[in-house]
């Protein structure tokens, strides 16, 4: 019996199929790719091409992106700062079932804290490939497909990441994606990086 954050006299239940029968029945390892970047900087479009070069591999995956989210499982969250980390730990949580479930998940979020992307890594450290979009912020506002720049520059919008909210870069991320030379490599190029990098 376990008293879980508010949740008392609760009990872990084990079914008989575990990770590894999934992992075995699927062919694959299940495990999290947290792409993490400045808005703008291309983590939705990336997460979509790794979906889609891991689907021409025959490999089973699932985008969880980060506005996607917010039409649904963090609809109640704003953007203040505690509404940030439980946002994350929301999708931290979803993330570990789909890969307990042998899924390669493709999580697809600012997430500017650092503490807040650890905290996700420990829920599944042997599984967990951090990406990071270091793109730069006048690269990223340049493109301002969204037009949330503009807004932010304008006053409009506050606590934007990148503007008057900081963004925390990965110290130590599996796999950092960037300008080279001043060059930015196609999503196609960066997701058959990627999904070598999975595989």
């Amino acid at each position: 019996m376990s008293t879980v954050g508010n949740s008392t006299n609760i009990f872990w239940h084990e079914c008989p199929v575990g990770k590894s029968e999934r992992q075995k029945l699927l062919n694959q390892k299940g495990c999290v790719v947290w792409i993490t970047g400045l808005s703008g900087s291309g983590k939705s479009t990336l997460a979509c091409s790794i979906n889609r070069e891991l689907y021409s591999k025959g490999k089973l995956s699932y985008v969880l992106d980060g506005d996607n989210l917010r039409h649904g499982l963090n609809k109640d969250l704003g953007f203040k700062f505690e509404d940030r980390t439980e946002n994350i730990r929301r999708v931290g949580e979803v993330a570990k079932l789909f890969a307990d479930a042998g899924l390669i998940c493709i999580a697809s979020l600012i997430s500017p804290y650092r503490k807040d992307r650890d905290a996700c890594r420990a829920l599944l450290p042997e599984s967990f490939i951090e990406v990071f979009m270091n793109m730069p912020l006048e690269v990223c506002e340049a493109r301002d497909a969204k037009g949330l720049y503009k807004l932010a520059r304008a006053g409009k919008i506050t606590g934007f990441t990148g503007i008057d909210d900081p963004y925390e870069p990965p110290l130590k991320c599996e796999i950092e994606l960037g300008h080279k030379d001043g060059v930015c490599p196609t999503p196609v190029a960066m997701a058959g990086k990627l999904g070598a990098a999975i595989c």
